[in-house]
């Protein structure tokens, strides 16, 4: 959850998720800065294209 909803949110949903064991409700502490989207690391993960062409693929005919 955004730090911003700390105090409104993190009760709530602490209490909301307490049966589950699979969830764990945390406080998103991180901070990045700048604008959205400039980061090196959203460029980075992208997988790279295949190299090379790719042979046309023709249409099936019904039967």
């Amino acid at each position: 959850m955004p730090e911003a909803l700390e105090d409104e949110l993190y009760d709530k949903l602490a209490a909301y998720y307490e049966d589950d064991p699979h969830v764990e409700v945390i406080i998103d502490r991180r901070a990045w800065g700048g604008e959205p989207g400039t980061h090196d690391s959203f460029s980075d993960r992208r997988r790279q294209r295949v190299k090379g062409t790719f042979p046309p693929i023709e249409p099936s005919t019904p039967e």
